[in-house]
Order: C-alpha cells, then sequence, then structure tokens
C-alpha cells in the first residue's frame, strides 16, 4: 500500500515512466515490486493494467537475499474509475492510489479530492485550495 511506501525507499528514483497519458486519470495505485533489473519495463503479472514504473539510478543496490532492486509500480484494475466509472470506485479509492498529479521521482504522492472521488466543494474552489490527504 503507497501508505507503507517511505521516501527513503524511493530515493533511488530517477524517473518516472508512464505507458499512457496519466491527465486524464483520478488515481492510479502504486506498490513496490521486487524486479531483476533498476530500469526497463518490467514484467506484469497482476490483472488490469501497468499504466507506468520507476526507474533507479546506479546508486541504487540490490537486495543481498535476492538480488532485486525494489521499484514503484502503477496499475489499474478492471474495475477501477477509470474503467468503471459508477462503480465499487465512484467514491473513495484504494488503499494504494494515489494523483498521479502529485507523483515525482524520489516522492510518493498523495491522496486528493480527485482521487478519492469527490469535487472540491465550493468554499474550496473560491480559496483555491484543494485538500490532501
Amino acid at each position: 500500500m503507497s501508505s507503507l511506501i517511505s521516501e527513503d525507499e524511493i530515493s533511488h528514483e530517477t524517473e518516472l515512466v508512464w505507458l499512457e497519458d496519466v491527465g486524464c486519470l483520478d488515481y492510479v495505485r502504486q506498490s513496490l515490486d521486487r524486479l531483476s533489473t533498476r530500469r526497463g519495463r518490467p514484467a506484469y503479472r497482476r490483472d488490469g493494467r501497468m499504466v507506468g514504473y520507476a526507474q533507479l539510478g546506479p546508486g541504487a543496490k540490490a537486495s543481498h537475499c535476492s538480488g532485486t532492486f525494489r521499484r514503484r509500480v502503477f496499475w489499474l484494475l478492471p474495475h477501477d474509475r477509470d474503467s468503471v466509472p459508477e462503480g465499487l470506485y465512484a467514491s473513495g479509492a484504494p488503499a494504494e492510489a494515489i494523483d498521479p498529479r502529485t507523483l515525482a521521482p524520489g516522492h510518493k504522492g498523495r491522496k486528493t479530492e480527485r482521487s478519492e472521488g469527490g469535487p472540491p466543494s465550493p468554499a474550496m474552489r473560491e480559496l483555491g485550495l484543494e485538500l490532501s490527504w
């Protein structure tokens, strides 16, 4: 879950690679996966689709036990809001969901009103403010 990802675990990220336009997505799911390489497109073995992944710099160290690297992968499931707007996540979002506009290499991102499925309140719009979790 993204709330369990700490920024020290992703401090060696140099780039986030997006496989599709995430500007139209309210949220993406993120996880730290054990992968055999620092860079390149990882294999994807979940339902749904991978929408992006992180690249690591040369300073990233492999695990002594497994020889793998922990890299973020961004993904969506078939029942997520982008595919089923009136479905399970018409409001609210999965625990690992993050607004993709808040993501950057080395920064875990955050939930927003957009990612949680609610429009900003009129008072918040008037003040030019946005809630974040």
